[in-house]
């Protein structure tokens, strides 16, 4: 199975981080997680993303707050696919992390989820590394079925509820 790397572009986002490596654990997905700045070590960011399929990476999440240049400097330079997490900050809510990481030039997809959206990154990539790992699909398949039946649960309940009012 290929591996997940993630990639911070500081420490401090590894609170939001944590939510995407619980899930890769939970699926027992490998992964490597690293600490590299888009403006603070352009080039050890640059040569990661350059190897990264030759060092059976499969999928590059990238968590970065603020003007969050990393996953467009990491899917510069590399075929694999990129998934940006804009991290909250103070000065704009997360804001200018998601528009600066959503907002590539053509040619230079990132895809992107929502801010702080480190679980979903997760599952995402887990989906494209499941296009080629049926066991992976399962375990997909397994837990659209848990959230369906926790639904339904709910919608249960509600009824019996109602009939009380």
């Amino acid at each position: 199975m290929k591996k997940v790397a993630v990639i911070m572009g500081s420490d401090s986002d590894l609170p939001v981080v944590k939510k995407a490596i619980a899930e890769l654990k939970a699926y027992g997905v490998p992964y490597e997680c690293h600490v590299m700045s888009a403006h603070r070590s352009p080039a050890l960011a640059s040569e990661f993303a350059a190897n990264a399929k030759a060092n059976g990476f499969g999928v590059i999440i990238c968590a970065a707050g603020m003007a969050a240049h990393l996953a467009g400097v990491i899917a510069g330079h590399t075929t694999l696919p990129v998934i940006g997490i804009p991290c909250k900050s103070a000065a704009l809510d997360g804001m200018d992390a998601l528009l600066a990481t959503v907002m590539m030039p053509s040619g230079i997809p990132v895809a992107t989820v929502a801010i702080d959206g480190a679980k979903n990154a997760a599952i995402l990539a887990i989906q494209m590394l499941a296009l080629s790992d049926e066991g992976l699909a399962q375990k997909l398949e397994n837990e659209k079925q848990k959230m369906l039946d926790g639904v339904k649960a709910k919608d249960a309940a509600l009824q019996e509820t109602l009939k009380n009012i």
